[in-house]
C-alpha cells in the first residue's frame, strides 16, 4: 500500500509543477479619474477582451475598501447608477467599461487618487483565472485615459498570482 501512495505521489508531482495556462482574458487601458479626498468614491475603466465565453464577477484593489461592477445609464433626463452582479463576455468582442456606462466603482478610498499615480486592480471571472491590471490615474473629469508616452495599446495585464 505504501508503495502505491509513493508511486501515486511521484506521478502527480510533474502535473502540479506545470505552469498555469495563460488567461483567456486580457484587460487593456485601465484608468481612473483623480479624486479630491480620501473616502470619496472613484471609478475604474478598461477594455476586456476574451478568447472564451466568460463573465466578469468582481474585483478588488488595495486602494479601496470595495470595488463593485456598476452601470450608469440615462433614464429620461436623469443619470442613474446601479450595481451589476456579472458582466457577460463574448469571445472576440471587446467590452469597454467607460464613463457613462459600465465601470468598477471604488468605495472607501484609502487615499486620494492623484494624476499620474498607478495602482493594481484584480478582476475575477467565472471561468478564467483572475487578472491584475495596472490602473493609471488621469485628471478629474477626463473622458478617456491620458496618453501613455508611446505606450498606447500595450497590454498592461498579467494573471494574478
Amino acid at each position: 500500500m505504501r508503495t502505491l501512495v509513493i508511486l501515486g505521489t511521484l506521478i502527480a508531482l510533474p502535473a502540479l509543477a506545470q505552469p498555469s495556462p495563460p488567461s483567456s482574458v486580457h484587460v487593456d487601458n485601465a484608468w481612473a479619474r483623480a479624486t479630491a479626498s480620501r473616502g470619496q468614491a472613484g471609478a475604474v475603466y478598461f477594455t476586456i477582451t476574451s478568447t472564451a465565453a466568460d463573465q466578469l464577477t468582481g474585483a478588488s484593489t488595495p486602494v479601496a475598501q470595495t470595488a463593485e461592477l456598476h452601470e450608469s445609464r440615462m433614464n429620461g433626463t436623469v443619470m442613474q447608477m446601479r450595481p451589476v452582479p456579472v458582466l457577460p463576455i463574448t469571445p472576440g468582442h471587446p467590452i469597454a467599461l467607460s464613463p457613462g456606462g459600465y465601470h468598477m466603482m471604488l468605495t472607501g478610498l484609502k487615499q486620494p487618487l492623484k494624476v499620474g499615480d498607478h495602482f493594481p486592480i484584480t478582476l475575477t471571472f467565472a471561468h478564467a483565472a483572475p487578472v491584475t491590471a495596472d490602473v493609471t490615474v488621469a485628471r478629474a473629469g477626463a473622458s478617456q485615459p491620458a496618453p501613455m508616452n508611446g505606450m498606447a495599446g500595450m497590454d498592461m495585464t498579467h494573471p494574478a498570482h
